[in-house]
């Protein structure tokens, strides 16, 4: 039988809050990123930093943590000399510091009071997070639904039975990968997703198809439980939410970046606070039609504390 904790949780509760970022968090804390495994090279080195950003959002209010798989790949890994199963197991080990900071969260009943037990999603991120080279945030990969199928199926039937409640399949920049993750999930009928997708404006993904079209062709998947987007900037959250939620029933799901700048020439961000901010627009957002509200890049728990403590009323 398919789980589906987002219904679940918004059966009781008018929001689900998701956490925020991970990698840029870990940098936050001291860990060095500068690698083609970018947040996934954290689980070789300081797993235990991964576990402790997980139990900060579960502590800052979020309902979800999503895992540090985004950019673990079988090709990924194997570009650094590991074998299929120490690959395997570094992806079910994303998963397993996720359960572990929830479990250890929830064995306080303290933290029980006027919450929900929390979930786990497994983050899928894009072919392109594999290349590292910028095309995430494109999607002109040239390749056919087949040939993507292939590439994602290997790590999603690890993931699938890692543990984790669901997939988070995001940052997705085109159709067409969605349409090929949608089309796997059938070969394991007994995990949902959410499919989240990057966008370049308040109306297309970063590869131009309309985010419209896209949530209209997503919404009629049974196991596509929450559609939207992320990794985008905040003042096109309110257009896009409201062209996806005109286009289907299924739950809309927005977490932007912080709304920070950043600098490419010095590769910096500003460093301003944005937490007061970005709290205020996930009410906009909210008001728009999300149901599942969280943070991306530059997001941290005091973020995700502000949305909590507005919208879990």
């Amino acid at each position: 039988m398919m789980q589906n904790p987002i219904a679940t949780l918004l059966e009781t509760q008018p929001i689900v809050v998701l956490d925020g970022a991970l990698a840029t968090e870990l940098e936050r804390r001291g860990a060095d990123l500068r690698d083609p495994l970018w947040s996934a090279k954290v689980l070789m080195e300081a797993p235990h930093l991964i576990r402790e950003v997980h139990a900060d959002y579960y502590a800052a209010g979020a309902d979800c943590a999503t895992t540090a798989s985004y950019q673990a790949t079988f090709e990924g890994f194997a570009r650094r000399g590991l074998s299929h199963e120490a690959a395997a197991n570094l992806m079910r080990l994303s998963v397993a510091l996720a359960i572990e900071a929830r479990d250890a969260f929830w064995a306080d009943t303290a933290n029980r009071v006027g919450r929900e037990k929390p979930f786990v999603a497994a983050s899928v991120g894009p072919y392109g997070a594999f290349l590292a080279d910028g095309s995430e945030y494109r999607g002109d990969y040239g390749l056919t639904v087949e040939q993507l199928m292939d590439f994602h199926r290997p790590r999603m039937t690890v993931l699938a039975s890692s543990g984790a409640d669901m997939l988070a399949c995001e940052t997705i920049p085109c159709l067409i990968e969605a349409q090929a993750i949608a089309r796997l999930l059938r070969e394991f009928p007994t995990i949902s997703t959410w499919i989240s997708f990057s966008a370049r404006d308040g109306e297309h993904t970063n590869h131009g198809e309309r985010l419209a079209d896209c949530a209209a062709l997503l919404g009629e998947h049974p196991q596509v439980v929450a559609i939207g987007v992320n990794c985008t900037a905040p003042q096109y959250i309110p257009d896009l939410i409201q062209a996806a939620r005109a286009a289907t029933d299924t739950p809309i799901l927005a977490y932007p970046n912080s709304g920070e700048s950043y600098d490419p020439t010095t590769k910096s961000w500003s460093e301003e606070d944005t937490c007061p901010a970005f709290a205020n627009d996930a009410r906009l957002w909210h008001e728009a039609g999300a149901r599942v509200i969280g943070g991306c890049c530059r997001t941290t728990p005091e973020h995700i504390r502000e949305v909590a403590a507005g919208l879990r009323i």
